[in-house]
């Protein structure tokens, strides 16, 4: 008899690294109930109908202010995760930009700071740690949690 296995259905999300020198753009997570009082990227879920370079742009106003151009955005890295939930994350390297990051979203977000890639808070997610990583080594895919 033949099993049928069911598809996979899992969130999607884009993240953004912005680097300035030895640098890298932070936020603190807070009032989201998810990993609130870390330091992730600014990032957010694929909208339905929505490329991953448009979440990108969409994603770097809200939380950033910022209003981005697709030729300055490039692929990074995708992570295919599992933390009890299994979700793809998309990592989009911001190559250059106009203006200075704001907070745009207090409500979700504590604090945005630049940080040496060298010295990352230890409270930080630990896949977007990895994801940071694996930028500067030029590694393009990683299973994480698996």
């Amino acid at each position: 008899m033949y099993n049928r296995r069911m598809r996979a259905r899992f969130p999607v999300t884009v993240h953004l690294l912005f680097f300035r020198a030895d640098e890298v753009l932070l936020l603190l997570r807070c009032n989201t109930g998810y990993r609130d009082g870390e330091y992730s990227v600014p990032a957010g879920h694929l909208d339905g109908n929505e490329t991953v370079m448009a979440a990108a742009i969409r994603e770097a106003e809200e939380e950033t202010g910022l209003r981005l151009d697709s030729a300055n955005l490039v692929f990074s890295s995708v992570m295919h995760r599992n933390e009890g939930e299994e979700r793809v994350d998309f990592f989009v390297h911001v190559r250059a930009w106009d203006g200075e990051p704001a907070n745009t979203e207090p409500e979700k977000c504590s604090e945005l700071r630049w940080v040496k890639v060298t010295n990352l808070p230890e409270n930080m997610i630990p896949y977007v740690r990895k994801a940071i990583e694996n930028h500067q080594k030029g590694m393009q895919f990683e299973e994480f949690g698996w």
